[in-house]
């Protein structure tokens, strides 16, 4: 019986493209202050981090865009923009469908979040969706330790040990097939991938032990499918 349902944050409840765009906004504006002679601007340079990313360029998507602003830079300046990205007030929201899915099942079921990914950049994007009031416990794994990142098992461990839950009552939700379901797959977990059509990572999963066990295209089927995974199975009629 599925009591717990825990929830990635990054392209599972938002699109995080999103999120990577309002990044590069806040980037552009402070690039083109750099510039006394206003010769490069704000949207030019948005325009260029964004080209860099929609071309897949995901690793040093700000080295290539100021290569092709024609903009002098060295790695201290670059660890300054990372900063102010992760750091950065992000102008995101989240969708109605999300919502009406966090509303729909918090009357049902426990809900909690686990989530990768720099601490402060994280706690503002929940801040920014204002989903706190939705989940019973929020771990960041960045808390514990980068090494404990997905996939490794810890946080899951973490969350059933101060939910009270066992594994077997606990669904978890994300989107990436290279890490998010390998260790809750492991510890008896039911998983699903949402596979939102703006999402970033695409990779499919290695084997079938990192996918997912149950796939849906959108959050709106997800109350559905777990009433069916908490119905009975019928007991087969002897022959």
């Amino acid at each position: 019986m599925i009591t717990t349902i825990i929830f990635d944050l990054d392209d599972t409840l938002y699109d995080e493209v999103d999120y990577c765009r309002s990044g590069f906004r806040e980037l552009a504006k402070f690039i083109a202050s750099m510039d006394a002679n206003r010769a490069v601007t704000a949207e030019a340079t948005y325009e260029a981090l964004a080209e860099q990313f929609d071309r897949g360029n995901r690793t040093e998507t700000i080295n290539a865009a100021l290569e092709a602003l024609d903009i002098e830079y060295d790695t201290q300046l670059i660890r300054s923009l990372i900063v102010l990205y992760r750091r950065h007030t992000p102008k995101i929201t989240l969708p109605k469908d999300s919502r009406a899915v966090l509303e729909s099942l918090s009357g049902e079921f426990t809900l909690g979040m686990l989530t990768d990914g720099y601490l402060p950049a994280q706690r503002l994007k929940v801040r920014a969706l204002k989903i706190q009031k939705f989940f019973s416990c929020i771990l960041y794994t960045e808390q514990m330790g980068r090494e404990f990142w997905k996939p490794s098992p810890a946080g899951f461990e973490k969350l059933a040990e101060t939910l009270e839950t066992p594994p077997e009552q606990m669904v978890y939700v994300g989107d990436n097939a290279r890490k998010d379901f390998i260790a809750p797959n492991q510890l008896g977990f039911t998983t699903i991938q949402v596979i939102r059509p703006g999402r970033v990572h695409t990779e499919q999963a290695s084997d079938s032990a990192a996918a997912a066990q149950h796939r849906v295209s959108s959050v709106t089927e997800l109350p559905h499918l777990v009433s069916q995974l908490n119905r009975p199975i019928a007991a087969t009629r002897p022959q």
